[in-house]
């Protein structure tokens, strides 16, 4: 009888599962490893349950998927980077980054993207731990982007697969252009750290496919709403009226495809950056939220540069 279990993320859910009871030394186990790594490029992502919370055991298990990446944006917080290469702070402060959604102001509350999607170079997965949780919201939503891709209504599917999708990097909420709710408006701009506008400048704008089929033969719709400014070549209001609908129908089909996280203080969760699409429902503003990230190093080769860098030397220490 092994030590570990491993149960589906939800019975009526085509993606996910559960690992319960592993520990550090469990983890140098390479038959172990080998298996968690299999079941994660079958079924896109894993939470794990009633784990140690700490981060050498955050360490070991990502290092179950490949070698760590530096984020890409130098003025993201690093948590101890000497002693934990590539372990990143998410935190939400009080009063802070505020959205009003639905009539409801909301911090840290993010649509659905995907990781780097402003970078030439994307990353295979992400690795979350809640540090810090709130009573109410804080929610991280994750989305199938196999799913999605059977589930999208032909007509439209037609119309945006084949197509390139243009991507800058852009974290205010003022700066989302398309698959914005019904009633959404900006109450306080995010804090943004030193130098990021000197970053965000010298980076020339993203391209990756809005259709791309996995090595495995299945195809995948991938497309962030986060940071989107149009369809390479078709930047005209024809193709962003395209653009438009397929974010709102990504919007429309979430409920059937998506999986909604509730933290606990023994989860960590993992999700692989090139399949799934993932969102935060965001909490109310007079509390703080902590989140521990590690980023897995992977690229499905893609995406690319609009034009050439124009500082190459920064832009390859970030990417």
């Amino acid at each position: 009888m092994r030590a570990y279990t491993v149960s589906p993320l939800r019975e009526d859910l085509p993606f996910g599962v559960r690992i319960g009871g592993l520990t550090r030394e469990l983890l140098e186990g390479k038959a172990l490893r080998d298996e968690i790594d299999r079941l994660f490029v079958e079924h896109g992502m894993i939470v794990f349950e009633d784990v140690e919370q700490s981060d050498e055991i955050q360490l070991a298990l990502s290092s179950c998927f490949g070698p760590l990446k530096e984020h890409p944006v130098k003025g993201v917080a690093r948590v101890d980077g000497a002693r934990l290469p590539g372990v990143i702070e998410i935190r939400s402060r009080r009063g802070r980054g505020i959205v009003e959604v639905d009539g409801r102001q909301l911090s840290h509350w993010l649509p659905w993207h995907f990781d780097h999607c402003y970078n030439d170079e994307l990353n295979r997965a992400g690795v979350l731990r809640s540090v810090e949780r709130v009573e109410e919201g804080g929610i991280t939503g994750f989305l199938d982007g196999k799913a999605l891709y059977d589930t999208f209504p032909k007509d439209l599917l037609e119309r945006i697969e084949g197509r390139d999708i243009v991507y800058r990097l852009e974290t205010q909420y003022d700066d989302l252009r398309f698959g914005r709710p019904a009633r959404y408006r900006t109450i306080e701009p995010k804090p943004m750290p030193a130098g990021f506008e000197e970053q965000v400048a010298a980076m020339p704008r993203a391209i990756h496919p809005a259709v791309w089929t996995r090595p495995t033969g299945e195809k995948v719709l991938h497309v962030s709403a986060y940071m989107a400014q149009g369809i390479a070549g078709d930047e005209t209001p024809e193709g962003c009226a395209l653009l438009e609908d397929v974010c709102q129908e990504i919007n429309r089909l979430a409920a059937a495809c998506s999986y909604h996280h509730k933290w606990r203080p023994t989860d960590m969760v993992i999700w692989d950056n090139l399949r799934m699409l993932h969102c935060v429902s965001g909490n109310d503003p007079d509390q703080e939220r902590l989140m521990y990230r590690t980023t897995i190093a992977g690229d499905y080769g893609l995406g690319r540069w609009e034009t050439a860098p124009r500082e190459a030397a920064n832009v390859d220490a970030m990417a």
